[in-house]
């Protein structure tokens, strides 16, 4: 247990390194700041327009004081949103940058999944390696007992081609291995970069962890409807919920398309010309309010109303169909859990002390001459795969587990939120 918890601690470590050079998660808070900026900018009134301009002026002489009607003119006209459509569009980006900012709790989980399943595979292969070298160095010492009697006329040639066939495979499989352990290596420096010591990562890989807040999730709930709200916590949960709020925030846009737009203008006339009693003409003032009045709407509104009611049921449909799966993928994990668990002590409790009684009374056969050499191969072929398919069985109990951490929250790394800025890698 005590290797298991060390083992924890240092997949956490790997995993805390990995979320603090992963980009995307820089990616997503760099987008999710954009659009609360934007969410800003979507709530300012738009710019006045300036309105410069002559009016009234003669065509014969083209002249500004012939004619009292001719001025120059300087306006301002500004146009209001109808009804709260500043507030709930603010309000609606806003919305959309907090599922933006959810996406960053789906790439941690995503990563510390992804991470801890090579983890895991890492370690296990690391572990086989070992197992097979293990049963690699008997058959060698095997090999050279065999010489031994052939040398003095006890054992056969065939033995000894025998022997030295399967250290040949099982070198094999040494050489099979190894691919498999770089494969990994390299996939792991995605998120660890190249700087990470490869034999460093290597040798502290392992093939089974303690799971101390996944255990203590899973112990205190009693049924299945009982992780609903564990999965009502996930990121990607939340991000539905944030939908369905966007899309009721649409909604609220779509009401205030009823209500009408105004606009106001104001206009600076001035006049250079004498009035008809020969004194100057007096400047103009002219003020207007433009209202647009919503009379038919049975084409527009009314069906970007609608629309936007059915966005609603539409992304509430999407929540409940996540849900739903989320809660079959837990379920089916947790009958994985179960049965792997039973499966593993089978192995431990009965079939490799089996293996192992088996493999000592041929070992004895043979070297009374009682039993062939081929039931020794096939004695310690049987328990070398048995002990891989009981590391296989655990490695996959811990993966399985990982998939549940993942759903259920049952990591327990622990990241610094990440900068909105952009840092030159």
């Amino acid at each position: 247990m005590q290797s298991n918890l060390a083992a924890r601690q240092q997949l956490n470590l790997v995993i805390e390194t990995a979320l603090a050079n992963d980009t995307s998660r820089a990616q997503y808070a760099a987008q999710s700041k954009a659009m609360r900026e934007t969410a800003v900018a979507s709530a300012t009134l738009m710019d006045p327009k300036l309105k410069v301009g002559f009016g009234g002026l003669p065509v014969d002489s083209f002249e500004f004081d012939q004619d009292p009607m001719t001025n120059l003119s300087l306006g301002l006209m500004q146009q209001f949103e109808r009804g709260s459509t500043l507030e709930l569009n603010q309000q609606q980006n806003n919305q959309q940058a907090d599922a933006i900012a959810y996406q960053i709790q789906v790439r941690e989980r995503d990563v510390a999944n992804s991470i801890t399943q090579l983890w895991l595979e890492l370690g296990y292969l690391k572990f086989t390696y070992h197992l097979i070298k293990q049963n690699q160095d008997l058959m060698m010492e095997m090999e050279r007992y065999i010489k031994t009697n052939y040398a003095i006329g006890n054992s056969e040639a065939q033995d000894l081609l025998n022997s030295q066939i399967q250290i040949s495979k099982l070198d094999e499989k040494l050489q099979l291995n190894h691919q498999k352990q770089s494969r990994l290596v390299a996939q792991l420096s995605e998120w660890l970069g190249s700087g990470w010591e490869t034999e460093s990562l290597v040798s502290s890989a392992n093939y089974q962890l303690a799971w101390t807040k996944l255990d203590s999730i899973l112990n205190n709930a009693d049924s299945q409807r009982q992780y609903y709200p564990l999965l009502n916590q996930h990121p990607l949960v939340q991000i539905a919920e944030s939908n369905i709020s966007v899309n009721r925030t649409q909604v609220e846009i779509a009401e205030q398309a009823f209500s009408p737009q105004f606009g106001v203008e104001v206009m600076y006339a001035y006049r250079q010309a004498d009035a008809m009693n020969g004194e100057p003409a007096s400047d103009l003032v002219s003020a207007y309010l433009t209202m647009d009045i919503p009379l038919f709407t049975g084409n527009r509104q009314d069906k970007k109303l609608a629309a936007a009611q059915y966005q609603v049921g539409a992304s509430q449909y999407q929540k409940d169909t996540l849900l739903a799966q989320m809660s079959a993928k837990v379920a089916a994990l947790i009958n994985d859990r179960t049965n792997i668990t039973e499966r593993v002590e089978r192995y431990q409790e009965r079939l490799l002390p089996q293996a192992k009684t088996r493999i000592e009374a041929v070992e004895r056969g043979y070297q009374n001459n009682t039993a062939e050499f081929g039931e020794v191969v096939t004695a310690s072929t049987d328990e070398l795969a048995l002990k891989m398919e009981l590391t296989r069985l655990i490695t996959d109990l811990n993966q399985t587990n990982s998939q549940l951490a993942s759903l259920l929250g049952g990591f327990e790394y622990q990241v610094a939120t990440p900068t909105a800025n952009y840092r030159q890698q």
